[in-house]
């Protein structure tokens, strides 16, 4: 084992920048967060400064060091997790972005992947990536600044542009522009990359009109990426591990079987199943995914997306107005007994998994005369739920058999309301297991990072970190719990009936 004591996570978020010092348990030493700007140009579409966001990152990192009292060489390795699809094009040259980044709740490629269905070759990407043909992913998004900026595909023919999911843009600030690299579970997220033969597909990229030259190299997410650059930190430390936030989550969570399952309640929510060395392949509205490697042999999980999750909240605070922080609305919601037959669709930027319903809107329907701003923020929150338990029943329908998913694993923000967690148990049928650590997507990137350099001897090591903190057992009947879902589920068809 490395001499050196912790590892440091770079969490790069939606809607904040954080950093996290681990010791070798897996426990927390240090933390420090930063929230960013959100930019919304036109309506659905979705922006981050990237300049911004390296600096909150990077200024993190240093809050967390000094927190924790560590200097450089107290650090075995740095682990990267990051919001995932979110494109970002730069000059190889100059450092300096393009244009903003898009975020992957942005919508504006909707249009160009709806011409593109009608060509036909949904099933030949859906074959090859995994995904499904949609404005989520980097694709179309990467395309849309190549033809919408001024030079951008000439500069790009000509080998002078980079093109990255936020982990890229970190480690290539980090290194100095060293290191121009992904790893396989954030570029299984661009519709451009083969997740069975683990490479960048050339016929792919002359669909979307990607030039090559743009594109990071692959590693598996447990990998010497490079050091970064001495003036950062005072002296080098290794970039050891890599991961798309949710499949760092799902290695947080120590869900290394086949059959294991978490879900992370973020600005979205977002289920992963791991799924160890076979592809499965979605009847249900869900995709097949690249999870966490740490080594050469390829690992999967299945994936379901909901769009807005925790973001909901933000919408109660910022747009409503209903409450001045977004940790008041447990004590909102609990002021009443139920939602009183109010629920909320929220359907802001479409809807994902396992609808795939881009041009549905948001929607609160069940109002009456009595129906108050608690009701609504109870309907609020158990919307967070009622998403993520339509994604669980598509899971099991995948599964084809009887065995199903014998307990949820949670972590994200939004996890700590008991309120939200307990609905969640009910709806589902099953325990919902909160561990004492719900970090767990930094954590993720902590233990791929540990693992690269030595600080783990392996797998079993990790998993015997994890521990329960609080277990949600379902209390309500499956009758009731059934009657909400259809009610559920007739709410969202009303979503798209208005829809411009």
């Amino acid at each position: 084992m490395r001499s050196s004591r912790y590892l440091l996570a770079l969490d790069q978020g939606t809607s904040s920048s954080r950093s996290i010092v681990f010791d070798s348990g897996g426990r927390i030493v240090a933390m420090a967060q930063r929230e960013f700007r959100q930019l919304f140009p036109r309506p659905g579409w979705v922006e981050h400064d990237p300049m911004e966001i390296w600096s909150s990152q990077l200024a993190t990192a240093q809050e967390a060091l000094s927190g924790a009292g560590a200097a450089a060489t107290d650090i075995a390795a740095i682990g990267i997790t990051n919001q995932r699809e979110t494109t970002v094009v730069w000059n190889r040259r100059t450092g300096i972005p393009l244009c903003n980044a898009i975020v992957w709740q942005d919508r504006r490629t909707a249009p160009a992947c709806a011409r593109l269905a009608e060509r036909g070759i949904a099933d030949t990407l859906r074959e090859r990536t995994g995904l499904v043909l949609d404005a989520y992913f980097s694709a179309t998004k990467l395309a849309w600044i190549l033809d919408n900026i001024a030079g951008a595909r000439a500069a790009a023919g000509r080998g002078e542009l980079a093109f990255g999911t936020i982990d890229s843009w970190l480690l290539w600030q980090l290194t100095g522009g060293a290191a121009h690299a992904t790893d396989v579970s954030n570029a299984s997220r661009t519709l451009l990359f083969d997740i069975h033969r683990n490479r960048w597909d050339d016929e792919l990229l002359s669909l979307f009109d990607i030039p090559r030259a743009v594109l990071p190299e692959v590693h598996p997410s447990s990998h010497c990426f490079g050091q970064t650059k001495t003036e950062f930190f005072g002296a080098p430390i290794m970039v050891g591990g890599m991961a798309g936030d949710q499949q760092a989550a799902l290695f947080g969570q120590a869900c290394f079987s086949a059959g294991l399952a978490k879900n992370t309640y973020g600005t979205g929510c977002f289920m992963l199943m791991q799924t160890g060395d076979h592809c499965l392949a979605s009847g249900n509205g869900l995709i097949s995914t690249r999870a966490a490697q740490t080594g050469s042999k390829p690992q999967y999980a299945l994936e379901g997306s909901v769009f807005i999750g925790g973001a909901v909240v933000q919408w109660l605070r910022d747009g409503l107005q209903a409450i001045e922080a977004s940790t008041a609305v447990q004590s909102l919601a609990e002021s009443v007994p139920d939602s009183g037959g109010v629920i909320f669709v929220p359907a802001f930027t479409g809807l994902g998994a396992p609808y795939w319903k881009p041009d549905a809107r948001g929607a609160i329907l069940g109002l009456t005369r009595g129906s108050s701003v608690a009701h609504i923020a109870r309907a609020a929150l158990e919307s967070i739920a009622f998403q993520s338990a339509a994604l669980l029943r598509a899971m099991s329908r995948d599964l084809g058999d009887d065995r199903g998913v014998s307990e949820l694993r949670v972590d994200g923000g939004a996890c700590v309301n008991n309120l939200l967690m307990q609905f969640q148990a009910d709806l589902l049928g099953i325990p919902v297991v909160r561990p004492k650590v719900i970090e767990t997507t930094a954590l993720g990137a902590a233990y791929l990072a540990g693992l690269s350099c030595g600080v783990y001897a392996g797998l079993e090591e990790i998993a015997a970190h994890w521990q329960a903190e609080r277990t949600f057992h379902p209390t309500l009947s499956r009758e009731r719990a059934v009657e909400l879902m259809q009610r559920w589920e007739h709410a969202v068809t009303q979503t798209t009936t208005s829809a411009p």
